[in-house]
């Protein structure tokens, strides 16, 4: 039997539960889906499926065996369809993940205009501080603020931001403006991360970097909640400048201590690390890489 219809026939029972729902999604019998299974467990030499009279369920090998080849049978399904047909080069859909911030303030802008140049492309926009799987939540494209540990991608850098350090007009008149780095550790400073009494924040002096630790009583894993609690006195934040926009021209948004701040953050777009990307992923990509450095 060939290995592509053993293989296609593995994936419909995994994706659709079991032997007859893989039939129906098929178009095939039932006994040939079991017959295509039975084959491909007779040349692995393993059970793929634990199967009872009310569930089909993948084995350990057959998980193993799923996580291996999906990729492989989406990317010669991608390489199809590139071939078979030139409309399809640029039309499609194309999973995009941001940070919710970022994403609001300087990817969501740019959709439009992405959406009116490739005509026929369809945009599913991720906006969330969770840094996203790739490959388990089927993202073709990410743009991230930050460094990046992902030894499985493909990274462009097209820009770099400052980090700046703000306060409110109101927070400063009654607890007073620092003038040092060393000052913080007596005032409240909101730490983006979630779950966090205490954070080091970077700066620079004249012998070179260091870092002071602050705390502060409100933390979270979303850069929105760090924003909203400066605007609205509660405390001073650290901020990637991209995430501020029209703040830093507010003449209630103070900011503190440029001075001492360096440190700049990259604006990368990054692929998962696959031979094959869908014609309609590099064209957003060469969208962005010239968009983004405009904005920021």
């Amino acid at each position: 039997m060939d290995r592509f219809q053993e293989l296609n026939a593995f994936m419909a029972v995994v994706e659709a539960g079991g032997f007859s729902a893989a039939a129906r999604r098929t178009g095939e019998s039932q006994s040939a889906i079991s017959k295509a299974i039975g084959a491909l467990e007779k040349r692995l030499g393993v059970m793929l499926f634990n199967r009872s009279t009310r569930s089909v369920t993948l084995t350990d090998q057959g998980q193993r065996y799923y996580e291996r080849t999906k990729p492989l049978i989406e990317e010669m399904h991608e390489a199809d369809c590139e071939v078979a047909s030139s409309r399809l080069d640029t039309s499609g859909l194309i999973r995009i993940a941001a940070s919710a911030t970022f994403g609001r303030l300087h990817v969501l802008p740019l959709v439009p205009e992405l959406l009116s140049l490739v005509p026929g492309l369809q945009v599913d926009l991720v906006l969330s501080d969770f840094v996203r799987d790739m490959v388990d939540d089927r993202i073709d494209l990410a743009i991230r603020v930050g460094p990046v540990n992902d030894p499985d991608a493909v990274v462009k850098r097209v820009a770099t931001t400052p980090l700046v350090c703000v306060g409110s007009r109101s927070y400063f008149e009654r607890h007073g403006l620092p003038k040092t780095p060393a000052e913080l550790a007596n005032h409240n400073c909101l730490l983006y991360g979630g779950l966090t009494e205490l954070a080091d924040w970077p700066f620079e002096g004249p012998e070179g970097r260091f870092s002071v630790s602050v705390r502060g009583n409100l933390s979270s894993n979303s850069v929105e909640t760090i924003r909203a609690g400066v605007l609205a006195g509660v405390g001073i934040g650290l901020f990637a400048k991209v995430s501020l926009a029209d703040e830093l021209r507010d003449p209630d948004v103070i900011p503190i201590l440029g001075e001492f701040i360096s440190e700049v953050r990259d604006v990368s777009l990054i692929w998962p690390k696959r031979r094959f990307v869908p014609a309609r992923v590099r064209r957003a990509t060469e969208f962005f890489a010239k968009e983004l450095p405009l904005r920021i």
